[in-house]
């Protein structure tokens, strides 16, 4: 079984360390860009689902504008209480 030495072990904590920094600073850099861009991308497809919306609503609307038959069932009676 082998030991570290404490050059090696040193070594991978400065690694890590090192990392871990170039990490946050390249996130710090890049997430506010694709937060953006998902952002756009989000806008855009809810925008899209409105005028798919709108768009399905207008058609259903031109084809329910056949004029409806009313039914009428007799004539309207007012009735007055006597006293």
């Amino acid at each position: 079984m082998q030991e570290a030495s404490l050059p090696s072990v040193v070594r991978t904590i400065l690694y890590i360390i090192v990392f871990y920094y170039v990490f946050k600073f390249l996130a710090k850099l890049f997430l506010p860009i694709m937060a953006k861009k998902a952002f756009e991308q989000a806008q855009e497809h809810i925008k899209q689902q409105q005028q798919n919306y709108q768009q399905n609503n207008n058609s259903q609307n031109t084809a329910n504008t056949k004029p409806r038959e009313s039914k009428k069932v007799g004539e309207y009676i007012d009735f007055e209480e006597v006293e």
